[in-house]
């Protein structure tokens, strides 16, 4: 197998039809990409109501009565701000005496827009990487077209100015963290290394980090670590905590498993925690989230159990640690954080949330009124080194996200989002389906009161832990919800809304949960009255785009409409392409006979039927996305239609992952999923 710069992977023993649609910028490839884009931007954007709702959608992305959302940096609170006069963005910054105020005033550090205009380049914010303690340097990273590679340079924030010949890495996905001024450590595509191997994994990450000096050459750099070919990637990080400086190196042997090495006096000592743990070192304290089952100082901790431990004990072979958290059927753990004095405890009873602030060290939990019920909180930042200021963030299905800000005191809310749609005419209630192993799976249903059935759209995930919670429906309620469609969230297995083991009883020969699970709220849609098969769309991108692939080919007869955005579908190849080796953990081997035969079932590619009856679907992905390669999409449509099957495809030349680069495009985007399902599940409103 030969994996190709352009993200083709070929192999000898394929027989696929449609390999050529895998070379991403090939002339043949785009040219069928604008065969296909063509029809479907006719046939779905000539309409009054798609001209309403695009517009509908810009507004609310460009409104600049949004919360702009802020990181403190010192004595400034920073922030990327994107609206119609700036497409591509500002970053900024303000102090937080003018920042709670109606109208802050922001400096401008970097004008993307006008940087791509003096430069003639296509780009998109990836993100800076600040030095402390002084906040005068910044490593930013742009991507041309909003892919997931790329190019990284560095900038004095002061003068504004761009560090001529300051630390610069070209396109690539590299991670470069500061270690002082004068020194980063960095992981990029070194070429070929002394043992043999080229310096990135399978994946596509760096394999091989090394500790870079200003004014040296990148060739110069001195390795520090190099993990294996299979890893997905490899990371240094600096903590600079005043009186606990400490470097170390996680290394990623999978996407679940990893090794974290603290290094003293340039060698590596092994931090034994369990692989598939979430830990972290802070201050005097090693902080351990179990995944599975873990025997400890002869005790047996639950898959998303919270430990602390003295971590200068542990190093020694101490053992004994304090449970700050403990999981139960209808409770897990999402997230915690660090002030100064304190940790915040975020979990989930039943996808709602709680949160628990307890004493760093004696560990004693303090009472912290004054954080909304009824409401998903989440910790946007914290300054620990420096305060117990907390900046919160708290929404719902109705409720506009609001801003929160405590320093050691009860939370105040600072900002609030405006209201996008009539949200005291919209309930939220949350029910249970029965899969076909029994499980109770929860899933949220939103509409207007008055409407008790009609068009209804189910979105899901079902992936790689991640939770799917209650947040405000800005889009979906102003072009779905207010027009009197039904909106579902399923929170099937997969995800993390139960904990670990909510995700892990579905990776690999169990994914057949994920399908059954979604199936079954579909059923519980309709048996309940609430819609039909025929006025039930489903929606869902990424692994959400493969878990609509397994709803075309195995459910048909559930939906009347499907939208399938930057998804896996070809799982016999999907590990060949771009970052898809780094989901082999949680799909499985396709190279493997054993594990192909339970992943074959659930892989769309392999199954489409030119005898079945397929709902209508709409396929979307983008050009520019490095991640999941848009030849997933490209060859469903393409096998769909050599079966004789319709379907409507759009690909952005742009966007990369999120498939849009900025406002524009993502109004566009949103627009066009919604008016296709308008047509599909409700075209008496036409």
């Amino acid at each position: 197998m030969t994996e190709h710069a352009d993200g083709i992977s070929t192999s000898t023993d394929t027989d696929d039809p449609f390999l050529w649609l895998e070379d991403v910028t090939g002339d043949d490839a785009l040219a069928w990409v604008r065969s296909h884009n063509d029809p479907t931007v006719e046939k779905l954007s000539s309409s009054d109501r798609f001209r309403d709702m695009e517009a509908s959608a810009l507004a609310i992305l460009d409104t600049d009565d949004r919360i702009p959302f802020v990181r403190r940096r010192g004595g400034f609170l920073y922030n990327f701000w994107r609206d119609a006069t700036n497409p591509r963005g500002l970053w900024r910054r303000t102090t937080l005496e003018s920042y709670v105020t109606d109208a802050p005033e922001w400096e401008i550090i970097l004008d993307v827009d006008e940087l791509a205009r003096t430069e003639d380049e296509n780009w998109v914010w990836s993100g800076a990487t600040v030095l402390r303690p002084e906040y005068e340097r910044a490593l930013v990273s742009l991507s041309r077209g909003g892919a997931d590679a790329s190019v990284i340079r560095e900038f004095d924030i002061p003068t504004r100015q761009w560090i001529t010949d300051g630390f610069s890495l070209p396109e690539n996905k590299s991670s470069v963290r500061w270690i002082d001024r004068d020194t980063v450590y960095v992981g990029t595509d070194f070429g070929d290394q002394p043992d043999g191997v080229g310096s990135l994994t399978d994946s596509g990450y760096p394999r091989v980090v090394k500790r870079w000096s200003r004014g040296t050459p990148l060739e110069a750099a001195t390795t520090v670590f190099a993990g294996e070919k299979s890893d997905v990637s490899v990371h240094a990080i600096y903590d600079d905590t005043p009186g606990f400086e400490r470097h170390f190196i996680l290394r990623s042997t999978d996407f679940f498993n990893s090794l974290m090495f603290e290094l003293r006096d340039g060698e590596t000592e092994l931090i034994d925690v369990p692989t598939d743990a979430h830990a972290g070192v802070r201050m005097n304290w090693l902080l351990v989230m179990t995944r599975s089952e873990w025997t400890v100082d002869g005790t047996t901790h639950a898959p998303g159990t919270l430990l602390a431990f003295d971590y200068d004990d542990y190093r020694a072979g101490g053992r004994e640690p304090t449970v700050l958290f403990t999981p139960d059927a209808h409770t897990s753990l999402v997230d915690y954080a660090y002030t100064r004095s304190q940790l915040i405890i975020v979990t989930l009873h039943d996808v709602h949330t709680m949160v628990e602030v307890r004493k760093l060290g004696s560990w004693e939990v303090i009472d912290f009124p004054g954080l909304p019920g009824l409401a998903t909180v989440s910790v946007l930042d914290t300054d620990p080194d420096e305060s117990d200021e907390v900046f919160w963030m708290a929404t719902s299905f109705t409720d506009p996200p609001s801003l929160l800000h405590s320093n050691g005191t009860a939370p105040e809310v600072i900002k609030r989002s405006p209201t996008y749609f009539d949200s005291e005419s919209v309930i939220a209630e949350q029910h249970f389906a029965t899969s076909d192993d029994g499980t109770q799976i929860p899933y949220f249903v939103i509409r207007r009161r008055e409407v008790t059935s009609g068009p209804t759209l189910l979105y899901g995930y079902g992936g790689f832990e991640n939770s799917l919670t209650p947040s405000y429906l800005s889009l979906s309620g102003k072009n779905w919800i207010e027009r009197g469609g039904i909106y579902v969230i399923a929170n099937i297995r997969g995800g993390g809304e139960y904990g670990p083991s909510w995700h892990t009883q579905a990776q690999k020969a169990g994914r057949h949960k994920v399908y059954e699970d979604f199936a079954a709220v579909a059923r519980a849609l309709v048996d309940g009255g609430l819609t039909t098969p025929e006025q039930l769309g489903a929606q869902g991108g990424s692994n959400g785009g493969l878990l609509m692939g397994v709803m075309l080919t195995r459910y048909p007869e559930l939906f009347g409409a499907l939208v399938c955005q930057v998804p896996l579908i070809d799982m016999k190849r999907y590990h060949l392409l771009l970052a898809g080796a780094s989901w082999v953990a949680e799909y499985g081997d396709p190279d493997d006979p054993e594990q192909w035969e339970f992943m074959k079932p659930f892989s769309p590619y392999q199954n489409i039927d030119p005898g079945a009856s397929y709902p209508p679907i709409l396929v979307t992905t983008s050009t520019r996305d490095d991640r999941v390669h848009p030849g997933h999409a490209r060859k469903l449509v393409a096998r769909l239609e050599e079966s004789g099957h319709q379907v409507l495809y759009y690909e952005n030349i742009e966007g990369g992952h999120g498939g849009a680069a900025d406002n524009k495009q993502a109004a566009f985007k949103s627009a066009l999923a919604f008016e296709f399902l308008w047509r599909t599940l409700a075209p008496q409103a036409d």
